[in-house]
């Protein structure tokens, strides 16, 4: 993990595989950026959505039990996003570099569509 200190918020960046094990330890929220298009294709397990262009960081919850990961596609939005949430007053986020493209390198479990049916299915 890497950790940036801008003013008095704290900015981690973490790896797909410190994703995946903080989540299996039920330790942080992952918000996925990406758009709803992309997250109904293929998203991580159990990540909730909250696409960049609906982004208020004044609405993130607290993180007294649970840290927040922010993850897109590639890492620049999350990114970007992590840095909005730092203007808007959040002192502590993080987020998942490389993005989803690096949690399916990482050979990763997640949530993909059926192509058969459209339905989704879980992709080991």
């Amino acid at each position: 993990m890497k950790t940036e200190q801008i003013g008095d918020a704290t900015f981690e960046t973490w790896s797909a595989e410190e994703v995946a094990r903080a989540c299996a330890a039920n330790e942080i929220v992952v918000i996925d950026v990406r758009t709803p298009q992309e997250y109904m294709f293929e998203h991580v397990e159990g990540a909730l959505l909250m696409p960049l262009s609906f982004f208020d960081g004044k609405r993130l919850p607290g993180q007294s039990e649970k840290q927040i990961v922010l993850h897109c596609g590639s890492g620049v939005r999350s990114e970007r996003t992590a840095r909005m949430a730092i203007e808007a007053g959040v002192t502590r986020i993080a987020h998942m570099e490389g993005g989803f493209a690096a949690w399916k390198a990482a050979k990763l479990p997640y949530i993909g569509t059926d192509m058969a049916t459209g339905a989704p299915k879980k992709i080991s």
